[in-house]
């Protein structure tokens, strides 16, 4: 009867610790959790750094493009452009 009793009490703290204890099933879980996250944060690295890599070769090879960024992003303009300004 006694060695019933410690075998449950042996297997319950068993179960706790494989469940909660250090590297156990609750910590296994978040892990994944975070890895799960830490891909996603990658994927959406990997797409920018794609992104910045074509806007990179278009800056040093098309004028167009050049021209463009320099009007939208800086306001330049060109010799014979018409400027409007608007009080505010």
């Amino acid at each position: 009867m006694k060695i019933g009793r410690y075998l449950v009490v042996f297997l319950l703290l068993m179960g706790l610790l494989i469940g909660f204890g250090d590297k156990g099933l609750v910590d296994n879980y978040r892990l994944k959790e975070n890895l799960m996250a830490l891909r996603s944060v990658n994927q959406q690295v990997i797409y920018k750094n794609k992104d910045l890599k074509k806007k990179i070769l278009l800056l040093r090879s098309n004028l167009q493009y050049i021209e463009k960024t320099a009007r939208s992003g800086l306001g330049m303009v060109k010799k014979g452009d018409i400027i409007y300004r608007f009080d505010k």
